[in-house]
């Protein structure tokens, strides 16, 4: 853990819990739903980062790992042409014609490392894959895999924001195939820990915690709330910030503070608002950032429904493009099932960047609607016919950044101004350097530890 015994250490948190989009619903029969994200990957720099610091709080033993083997693992669908299609997930499957491809994968893998470098300094992952792998891979199975993790459009996600190791491969080795074989180039170097060393030891491809991911924020604000130079701070939304002598007077609704410096994990554009004028280029850069709304609908059903088993199925935009694909939670983590009892628990997401287009703007959209078009995606995909038993759900408003085409350009300008600036504020969170849970753990360590001079 990073020391705090010289400084004093002030947590705003706008809402009345700390954790974002980390959000777990315990009932009290034992069961356990996601409302965000439920699986988190042990691998590369930021995943043994965030591995440590489990470790470090304690957490080790409530640890839910899924392993390789799993069949969570192994099965993952996607939903194309009303039916749902395996992703091969061995060498062997890249052999034979399987659908929803026209063609046997290996093909385009042989074609990969033949194709030329690019040139452009920024590519759409569509294009980008499009050109390296071939169009039915990037209007299939890369527009299918962008909807799970950004909720977004491939044909508007940059590939070097969004999957940095796909473009570093190009750029370092010249192919892909050749990335994932020889490294795509260095990246940071973080020890791993005695979890992190055990993630490799038993192959895991994805872990949760006992009583859900929010146990991790939970755990957080715990180990912080015992540190006396640490204050937190719920139901504490900021109204607006100004430059002052020693660095920034904090306006809240019913008062002031005062501090030498700012780490803001405020989405983009409302850090924008909040920002004073002079800082008109930031604002302006800030107010760029994209985001989409997501509407998250968690079901329970009595027994074994499922026709299939895996992870979950993805829905290419050509085939629903409301539907962004349904979680199978149940069978990654059975542990989080209600204990006395056979039941099945699914997750549904819906809308992303076609949110608008198919529901409408969000304020006018209703939720008995949004549980409807769930469970009949469940009937229609799964071929479920009963009801739930029991149902949540979220409507998520802006809860993923987009990293548009020449996302990268738009943070060096913006950290670029804060630095010529002198700006005592650093920008951490989703909007900038990665959405994933990983990657924002990882990236506000890096900053408080620039900032620390560690």
């Amino acid at each position: 853990m990073i020391s705090l015994s010289l400084y004093q250490v002030i947590v705003l948190e706008s809402s009345s819990r700390f954790g974002g989009w980390l959000w777990s619903t315990r009932r009290s029969d034992g069961a356990v739903f996601e409302h965000g994200p439920r699986g988190i990957r042990p691998s590369g720099a930021v995943g043994r980062n965030t591995l440590n610091m489990v470790d470090e709080l304690g957490l080790a033993g409530e640890i839910l790992p899924v392993t390789y083997s799993h069949v969570a693992s192994k099965n993952r669908y996607l939903y194309v042409k009303g039916q749902l299609h395996r992703m091969p997930s061995r060498i062997s499957g890249l052999l034979w014609t399987l659908p929803p491809f026209s063609r046997p994968l290996l093909f385009n893998v042989v074609k990969e490392m033949l194709v030329k470098k690019g040139n452009k300094e920024d590519e759409t992952m569509h294009s980008f894959v499009s050109r390296r792998l071939g169009k039915e891979l990037a209007d299939i199975a890369v527009d299918s895999f962008c909807r799970g993790v950004f909720a977004g459009d491939c044909r508007k996600l940059s590939v070097r924001s969004c999957f940095p190791p796909l473009f570093n491969a190009e750029q370092r080795r010249g192919s892909l195939i050749l990335g994932m074989l020889l490294g795509s180039g260095p990246g940071p170097m973080v020890p791993p820990g005695p979890l992190a060393q055990r993630s490799v030891k038993e192959s895991w491809a994805q872990w949760s915690l006992r009583r859900g991911v929010e146990s991790l924020p939970e755990a957080i604000v715990e180990h912080l709330g015992q540190n006396k130079r640490v204050h937190l701070h719920r139901d504490t939304p900021v109204k607006h910030v100004s430059p002052s002598a020693s660095g920034w007077t904090i306006h809240l609704e019913d008062g002031v503070i005062h501090t030498d410096h700012i780490v803001s994990a405020l989405p983009a554009k409302t850090l924008s608002s909040a920002l004073p004028a002079s800082c008109q280029p930031l604002i302006q850069q800030l107010q760029d950032i994209s985001t989409v709304t997501v509407a998250v609908v968690n079901l329970e059903y009595e027994g074994s429904i499922l026709p299939v088993m895996g992870f979950g199925h993805l829905v290419p935009s050509a085939e629903d493009q409301g539907l962004l694909g349904i979680v199978y939670d149940s069978v990654p983590f059975p542990q989080h099932n209600r204990p006395d009892g056979h039941t099945t628990r699914l997750t549904v997401m819906m809308g992303g960047a076609w949110f608008q287009e198919v529901f409408g703007t969000p304020e006018d959209v209703k939720e008995v609607d949004l549980l409807n078009r769930a469970t009949e995606a469940v009937r229609c995909h799964l071929g479920v016919t009963t009801e739930p038993t029991w149902s949540w759900v979220g409507l998520h408003k802006d809860c993923i950044p987009q990293y548009y085409l020449g996302h990268f350009k738009k943070i060096e300008s913006m950290r670029g101004f804060i630095k010529e600036n002198n700006l005592p504020l650093s920008l951490v969170g989703s909007s900038y350097d990665g959405v994933s849970v990983n990657d924002v753990i990882f990236h506000g360590r890096t900053a408080v530890e620039k900032l620390l001079g560690v």
